[in-house]
């Protein structure tokens, strides 16, 4: 999702999560929820809790800075916050890949409240650019 296409003379790297960014509002978010599966296979890794918020964070880190146009598109090529979630899972995975079939309960609640807040967000920010934008409509209707 970060690092699939190259720029051949600069080096740099970027990935789906970009691209599929430029979409605007559904971009993001699909972005976001493909997201979820890295945070998902931490819990069933046995990543602590503390880890596992890390990791929100930056899936929301990189879902708000993604939802500013222009800005954000940008941001998503450099962020790559799929990339610093699987070198945080990679550091902290705790089991076997044989024992990583299910995690506790009290882990796939704690990710489950993540994921709450992160969707609260993404509703927010749609809410807020509903309401920004229908302001700036009807004040192009309406001149001073």
């Amino acid at each position: 999702m970060d690092d699939l296409f190259r720029v051949p003379v600069l080096g740099w790297r970027f990935g789906l999560d970009a691209l599929i960014g430029l979409i605007p509002g559904l971009g993001d978010t699909s972005t976001t929820l493909v997201s979820f599966y890295i945070l998902a296979a931490a819990v069933r890794h046995g990543v602590p809790k503390i880890t596992l918020l890390r990791m929100g964070m930056n899936i929301g880190f990189d879902y708000l800075l993604g939802s500013l146009p222009v800005v954000g598109d940008i941001a998503d090529a450099w962020w790559k916050s799929n990339q610093k979630n699987v070198a945080l899972l990679r550091k902290r995975a705790t089991v076997s890949a044989d024992e990583a079939r299910a995690g506790s309960m009290s882990d796939w609640i704690f990710v489950g409240g993540i994921i709450v807040f992160l969707i609260a967000l993404a509703i927010g920010s749609a809410v807020v650019s509903i309401y920004l934008l229908s302001k700036l409509f009807t004040r192009f209707q309406n001149p001073v």
